[in-house]
């Protein structure tokens, strides 16, 4: 059942299979389940198992079971879940990293 249209909600999504090139910027939360290219600024950053981001990736909080790469840098809480790969520049506040998951490149606190 289609839940109405509220305006209020401010959550922008990325369903798995669609392809995206450019800047997203949005003052909510951010679910990611296909492809981003370029850069992406969010209070709450979802990436979804199927979900990958290549570019500058800015966010308050960061689950990633999928793959981010590039120019990360995550203000309070990054978690990268048991299939979640970052690589690239890192920077974060704090970090908790599941089993599985796994980080390249050069990391800063």
């Amino acid at each position: 059942m289609n839940k109405p249209f509220d305006p209020a909600n401010q959550d922008l999504i990325i369903g798995e299979g669609v392809s995206f090139t450019g800047t997203i910027a949005t003052p909510g939360k951010a679910i990611i389940s296909g492809a981003v290219s370029g850069s992406i600024t969010a209070q709450d950053l979802l990436v979804e198992k199927s979900g990958t981001i290549t570019g500058k990736v800015r966010a308050d909080t960061m689950n990633v079971h999928g793959s981010v790469s590039n120019d990360v840098a995550c203000s309070a809480n990054l978690v990268i879940h048991s299939t979640g790969q970052v690589s690239g520049s890192l920077q974060y506040q704090e970090l908790q990293i599941e089993r599985g998951g796994r980080i390249t490149g050069t990391v800063k606190q």
